[in-house]
This record gives C-alpha cells, sequence and structure tokens, in this order.
C-alpha cells in the first residue's frame, strides 16, 4: 500500500513529578524526568498498527525541542517508527503553540509527500490542543480532532471523534491530520530488539535554516501567547469533623453547623 505516515510527538516533564517555584511561580525543571506525551503515544500507535496491517508503510516521528528530546525520539523507535526528526535551534526556542506550528508545518513540507499526520490531542504540559490543528490549517488539509476510532476503506478514512455529549462519525479522504485520545488504543511498549535497532539509528537534527521556515514566525519574539503566571492551587481549609452518638445526633449537629454557615 505504501502509505506515508507523520508522526508528531513531543518530550514533556512527567507531570506527577512537577513542582512549582513559591516565589517565581514558574516550573522546576531541573531534575524532573522527561516522558513521552500521553497522547502522542497514542498517535504512534495507530501509526503503528497501521504498519502491522500494511508491512510497506513507513512512519517518521517528528518534533520540535532541545537535544534531549532524541531520547523521546529513540523511544518511538524501539516502539516500531521507521525514522525520527527533531528540530532544535535557539531560534525556535520560546514558540507558543502558534510559533511551534509554522515550525513543523515548515519540516513537514520539507519531507514533502505524506498521506496521514498523526498527533496527540494535546501536551500535558500546556493542555492548549492548538498545535496540531493549526498545523492542518497551515498545510491546507482536512482535520479530525479527538479521535476515538480509526479504521480505513481504501483510501479513505473512517473515524470516530468523541464530543461532550456523543460522538460524530467522519469519512475524510487522505492526506489529513488527525488528532488522538487515549481511548483511541494503548500504546504498546518497546522491545528489546526494537531498543537495540533504536539506538544504532541516527536522529537528524534540523536547524530553522534547515527547515527554511520564516524567522519572523517562529520563536519568543514571533509567539502572539505567553505563559504569564504558573502556580499550585491554595490549599483548602482543615474539614471539620462532625461528632455524635448515633445517627440521630449526627445529622441533627450537621444541621446545626450548616444553619450557623448560612448554608440552610
Amino acid at each position: 500500500m505504501g502509505l506515508k505516515i507523520i508522526v508528531c510527538a513531543k518530550q514533556v516533564p512527567d507531570t506527577t513529578e512537577v513542582k512549582i517555584d513559591p516565589v517565581k511561580n514558574t516550573l522546576i525543571r531541573e531534575g524532573v524526568p522527561s516522558i513521552l506525551n500521553n497522547d502522542d503515544a497514542n498517535a504512534l500507535e495507530e501509526a503503528l498498527r497501521i504498519k502491522d496491517k500494511y508491512p510497506d508503510t513507513h512512519i517518521t516521528v517528528i518534533s520540535m525541542g532541545p537535544l534531549q528530546a532524541k531520547d523521546m525520539l529513540i523511544e518511538c523507535l524501539a516502539m516500531g517508527a521507521d525514522e525520527a526528526i527533531l528540530a532544535s535551534d535557539r531560534k525556535l526556542g520560546g514558540s507558543d503553540t502558534w510559533a511551534t506550528s509554522n515550525a513543523l508545518a515548515a519540516v513537514i513540507r520539507k519531507l514533502g509527500h505524506f498521506d496521514i499526520i498523526f498527533a496527540g490531542r494535546q501536551a500535558i504540559d500546556g493542555d492548549t490542543a492548538q498545535v496540531g490543528p493549526q498545523i492542518a490549517e497551515k498545510l491546507g488539509i482536512p482535520q479530525v480532532t479527538y479521535v476515538s476510532e480509526f479504521e480505513m476503506d481504501g483510501d479513505t478514512i473512517i473515524v470516530k471523534r468523541a464530543l461532550e455529549d456523543g460522538y460524530e462519525r467522519i469519512r475524510l479522504k487522505m492526506p489529513c491530520m488527525l488528532t488522538a485520545i487515549k481511548e483511541l488504543n494503548k500504546p504498546r511498549y518497546m522491545t528489546i530488539g526494537g531498543i537495540y535497532e533504536a539506538t544504532k539509528k541516527e536522529i537528524p537534527v534540523w536547524t530553522a535554516e534547515d527547515i527554511g521556515v520564516d524567522l519572523n514566525t517562529v520563536g519568543l519574539e514571533a509567539s502572539p501567547t505567553n505563559v504569564f503566571r504558573s502556580f499550585t492551587p491554595a490549599p483548602k481549609g482543615k474539614g471539620i469533623m462532625i461528632e455524635g452518638d448515633g445517627e440521630k445526633e449526627l445529622a441533627r449537629n450537621l444541621l446545626i453547623n450548616l444553619k450557623a454557615k448560612h448554608v440552610i
């Protein structure tokens, strides 16, 4: 079948380990482990399932970030991707979602022909769900977000899109962009053989000049949005324990407390 699939992936801090600097109100990243973004793992898994069915499918994983993101891309290769490319350049640093999508769209244009682009719904360190749709808009291709089921019928794709109050079933042609949610599949583990082969592969690092992106559309200065402040919610006050001998007295004391606070 010879499909060419591109998967957009991001290395993110493990949110179970993230802490906030109480003075600067910024994330403390030092010593925090980085992982493959959860939804991006689902996106890669769906691409790998297509490859399982059509072995001549070629999967390229692309990412933008610091050089340490190579570790995450090696993980993607070990899971079964054919190649990985990292866009890394100080000129790309500080990009918001709009600027990031400009850079990734430039990477995809440089790669040339593709049939499907998979991306995660959103990154756990930003939760904006904007980059995938923005890439599709800049490439001028149809898109479906929040994909929870996927199937192919020739050159037609049929997906189930999750909504707050139900689902949509959508049919679209390739090329297209699809963003995945966790309900789509369960990502596979890396294999020993996959890890061994992945460590032997070279991961090209492309600069802003390499991808040919307009420098006025990437980086911190070109980003129309920025993070004003990061903070942890204020802790809740200490709870009140209602005491009493038996259910009736407990209920009576609870009502007294609620009335005293003008709740009832």
